[in-house]
């Protein structure tokens, strides 16, 4: 467990930083489709074994806090965050009113699976 992050806050930070790099090797060579899909699949690899890397700790350190569920649930939540601020501020692409709806009925489900335990 990296020693500067308490333990309930450390898998959260990878998670961040882990969908920060999936979203960018999922989406990012939209920006250059111009690129050979071979190109692509490569560079996307190559940031997705990043994103592995930060993943793979952040869910087993959060383990020994969280619940299976509970992981899963925040690491969704922080791929829709993510993804929302990419498609924003990478793409330039607006989310309309009915994603905000959609992200927002997630993170209320989201909500009860924190609720007590399981």
């Amino acid at each position: 467990m990296p020693a500067i992050l308490s333990q309930p806050l450390a898998p959260i930070v990878l998670l961040v930083a882990s969908n920060v790099f999936m979203t960018f090797a999922w989406y990012g060579h939209l920006k250059h489709k111009s690129a050979p899909l071979w190109a692509a699949i490569l560079v996307s690899w190559g940031i997705a074994l990043v994103e592995y890397c930060l993943a793979v700790p952040a869910n087993r350190y959060g383990s020994a806090v969280y619940s299976v569920a509970q992981l899963k649930t925040m690491q969704e939540v922080i791929t829709l965050g993510v993804f929302a601020a990419f498609s924003i501020l990478y793409l330039r692409e607006p989310l309309g009113w009915n994603y905000l709806v959609g992200f927002t009925l997630i993170a209320a489900g989201a909500f009860f699976i924190f609720q007590g335990k399981a």
